[in-house]
């Protein structure tokens, strides 16, 4: 039987309890470029896939293995498929993440509704994690993103600029001549080629932008807690002079912790 997205699971609380133990949950991520599909049992990840094209094929591939599989959550920045969508409400109960979910924080940005559910997530998985904290959320991907939360749990905004790669795109496609550089290295603060150069600004240019942002966190909020995550979370961990948590995939944490959030917010009514 087909459950749309506003079906819930009305069950006891101890139900509710023995639900979210027993069975899996799916996070689905639809970006601008890739996708991301996790599957969860409790608060263990059991499996992540990235895809550049996500189709209902794969998602069907990975709960048959991965079975019994009962609820998804969906979260788009990217264009869904109709036929994925059509998928997912056959076959499992789907929670599509949108602007009236149930979040553990008050946003506090001007124009909340425009705040990008990535973001949301991100400072959602963040809030899991420490509890009571000032916290910094830093994601390192197609762009690089701060977000920060107070300890009363308050959104308090941040801050968006070009990721590496976009930073180096961007230096090849508006100009003639400068070479497309694939990926960031470390390297030394005076280029002595034109690809030596381009590193230097880039990555450089890079790593002092977040080391001076999380240093003007630091005097505002000394207790911070600052949590690295994305794609190049990993290269940044290991050359910032700042000290950081690197959570590759709090991403995917955040949404299952919204998934169920809202399940057991919905069973309380």
């Amino acid at each position: 039987m087909a459950r749309t997205a506003l079906t819930v699971f009305y069950l006891s609380g101890l139900s509710i309890s023995l639900y979210l133990y027993r069975h899996m949950e799916m996070a689905v991520d639809i970006g601008n470029t890739r996708s991301k599909v996790a599957v969860f049992k409790g608060d263990q990840m059991l499996l992540v896939r990235t895809f550049r094209k996500l189709s209902a094929a794969d998602i069907l591939k990975i709960t048959k293995a991965n079975a019994p599989v009962s609820s998804v959550i969906l979260c788009e920045s990217g264009k869904v498929s109709a036929s994925l969508k059509r998928m997912l409400r056959k076959n499992f109960f789907l929670f599509e993440f949108g602007n009236k979910a149930l979040i553990p924080f008050r946003n506090m940005y001007k124009t909340p509704s425009t705040l990008g559910k990535d973001r949301i997530a991100l400072v959602s998985g963040a809030c899991k994690m420490f509890p009571g904290k000032e916290i910094l959320v830093i994601d390192a991907g197609t762009c690089v993103t701060f977000d920060f939360i107070s300890r009363s749990k308050e959104y308090l905004g941040g801050s968006i600029s070009p990721g590496i790669q976009m930073r180096f795109k961007a230096l090849h496609n508006y100009t003639e001549r400068l070479p497309l550089i694939s990926s960031p290295e470390k390297t030394k603060i005076r280029g002595t080629s034109t690809r030596e150069s381009i590193l230097s600004g880039v990555v450089n240019g890079t790593l002092a932008e977040v080391d001076g942002l999380i240093s003007q966190y630091k005097k505002l909020y000394p207790g911070t807690k600052v949590l690295l995550t994305g794609g190049d979370s990993s290269f940044l961990a290991a050359n910032l002079k700042s000290s950081t948590f690197v959570v590759p995939h709090l991403l995917m944490n955040g949404l299952i912790f919204l998934l169920k959030l809202n399940i057991i917010h919905e069973n309380k009514k």
